[in-house]
């Protein structure tokens, strides 16, 4: 009998890591993966706690998967599953609460509760780093796991609680996990942890450990996910000048203002996040830089608001991922004055995606006549091929005879979508 398993995932690119790590195991081991909203054997859902909202939607997606089918197995994890696992144990619709330290042992149990061996969370291998090389995730790019945790305890972050201190991979393991998905034929990795600009261990920092990446052979790109501005400088503004080296970087501003970074207690200043962009865009002008930005912290007046506005139009994000504020219990920030109230941060954050919008069509539209090297994720009934550039844009073409998916293609823009999230347009 050939069980089905369906993944929900949650948050951050870690999590998707991990995710896909977990699909490729269940995969192997013969269980046949399905869409989330089709019935199943076994719902997975890896869960955020960033934020309230994040709070919410993981209770969502354990709701609808306990709805679609009666005797399914319903495990619950990451971060929501760490923070709140005495509450979630509770609810008699999920089966099995995993937390992060756990979570790559998830197959072994799913796989003993068929076989009828049920076993605690206490008896699962704790490894963060303990994830299959993905042979055959759910997505075109393959993320690699560098690091976890965070030593930083920003004023307003629950990660360091729920994901742990901070902990780098050993080289060799790295360099093992990569050699093995390029044999697996994939072409694009993505750097990924929770705070990968801290990677520190065999002697390496983080850009000596992206320096040896990119010397590892093969026809692949190496894309840097989600990093703090702090950790690297002029050795990784150089290695950007590598043809592997993607030239993107989802760098976390947080906010504009020195005051509320300070009260935030981010490690760096917004004239430290300007001399970052100034430098690398001085090498490449076209650069992409991607953020993330909170409104109504604790003490943020308009005046604080309005550098925020001011520092996304003067670095020209192409997308900011904006988010409210969310008391986190534990944290500093919890315990501040001057809450902002919600209908302030509304809309605060509408003003922001308004912003955001605009940047993201005046950053694609600055490729019309540029050419950028595709790497393409599918191509439809008609022939259209799509996927993203190295500038981490995505692109639309007319495929040709030898166009596949996975491959890189040479594509010239030549114009651009209407509408939200407009594709770039291009030909071969």
């Amino acid at each position: 009998m050939t069980r089905r398993i369906a993944f929900k995932t949650l948050g951050c690119r870690l999590n998707q890591f991990e995710t896909d790590s977990l699909v490729s195991q269940f995969r192997k081991a013969g269980y046949d993966i399905v869409g989330f909203g089709k019935e199943a054997d076994v719902y997975i859902v890896n869960t955020c706690t960033v934020t309230n909202q994040s709070d919410k939607k993981s209770r969502q997606e354990t709701n609808k998967a306990s709805r679609q089918k009666r005797d399914a197995v319903l495990v619950v994890t990451g971060c929501m599953a760490t923070n709140k696992r005495e509450e979630l144990e509770k609810e008699h619709k999920i089966t099995y609460v995993v937390d992060n330290e756990h979570k790559n042992d998830i197959f072994h149990l799913v796989d003993s509760h068929f076989k009828g061996e049920i076993i605690s969370q206490e008896e699962l291998k704790a490894d963060r780093f303990g994830f299959e090389p993905i042979s055959k995730g759910l997505h075109t790019r393959n993320l690699i796991k560098i690091q976890d945790g965070c030593d930083n305890f920003c004023t307003f972050c629950i990660v360091p609680f729920v994901r742990g201190r901070a902990a780098s991979r050993p080289w060799k393991d790295i360099k093992e996990n990569i050699e093995k998905v390029l044999e697996y034929g994939y072409k694009e990795i993505v750097i990924t942890g929770v705070n990968i600009g801290r990677y520190n261990t065999d002697g390496m920092n983080f850009e000596d450990l992206i320096e040896k990446i990119l010397d590892i052979p093969g026809d692949f790109r190496v894309r840097i996910s989600s990093i703090e501005p702090e950790g690297f400088g002029e050795k990784l503004f150089n290695l950007f000048g590598h043809p592997k080296l993607s030239p993107h970087l989802h760098l976390c501003i947080q906010s504009g203002s020195d005051k509320i970074l300070m009260k935030m207690r981010r490690t760096y200043t917004v004239d430290d996040f300007r001399q970052m962009v100034n430098k690398i865009r001085s090498r490449i002008p076209d650069f992409n830089f991607t953020t993330d930005l909170m409104v109504g912290f604790p003490g943020e007046t308009e005046e604080d608001f309005q550098l925020s506005l001011a520092a996304a139009e003067e670095f020209g994000f192409s997308h900011i991922h904006t988010f409210k504020y969310s008391v986190r219990k534990g944290t500093r920030a919890e315990r501040m004055p001057d809450q902002i109230p919600e209908k302030i941060k509304t809309e605060r954050s509408v003003v922001v995606r308004e912003l955001a919008e605009k940047l993201k069509n005046q950053y694609r539209r600055s490729f019309i006549g540029k050419k950028q090297k595709v790497l393409v994720e599918k191509i439809d009934n008609q022939g259209i091929a799509s996927g993203y550039g190295e500038n981490y844009v995505p692109v639309k073409f007319q495929s040709g005879d030898q166009t596949r998916v996975n491959g890189f293609e040479t594509v010239e823009i030549t114009g651009i979508e209407n509408g939200e999230d407009p594709d770039l347009i291009g030909k071969l």
